[in-house]
């Protein structure tokens, strides 16, 4: 099954000492283990550089351009990036309206327009509640794959 990794997983990825960060590692362990496809939106890419170049006293990572593209290029090695096109913000219209979705989690609508374009109904995140709204999109918490090995 295909599944998409949401942004605050790649963030706890490249934080070692964050508390999350070895729960998200054996997540993924394990959905390659079961051959699963991974892939990330260009969303959430754009979402991580956000965080990744904020300094730290603004909830930032405090990373440097040069670190952030590292990180990105590390990313699109490792997961497979949904392709971008235009159709993606007529569906984003149409899921915001559909769903009433308001304030920052219009990005979460613009990652489920990507999934819906690409078939892919399944995502990986910490925030079960910001995706649990969308009918059709099986939201997975680490914790589950990673009791499930």
């Amino acid at each position: 099954m295909a599944i998409l990794i949401d942004t605050n997983i790649l963030l706890r990825l490249l934080q070692p000492h964050h508390p999350q960060c070895q729960l998200a590692e054996r997540a993924l362990a394990v959905l390659r283990n079961r051959n699963e496809v991974l892939h990330v939106a260009g969303q959430n890419l754009i979402e991580l550089w956000a965080v990744a170049t904020r300094p730290a006293e603004l909830n930032g990572l405090g990373m440097t351009v040069q670190a952030a593209a590292g990180e990105l290029a590390t990313i699109k090695r490792l997961f497979s990036l949904l392709p971008e096109m235009a159709a993606i913000y007529e569906e984003w219209e149409r899921v915001v309206v559909k769903y009433q979705v308001a304030g920052k989690n219009a990005h979460d609508a613009r990652i489920v327009a990507a999934m819906n374009l690409h078939g892919v109904n399944q995502v990986l995140t910490f925030n079960v509640d910001d995706f649990a709204r969308f009918q059709g999109i099986l939201v997975i918490h680490p914790k589950a794959v990673a009791s499930n090995q």
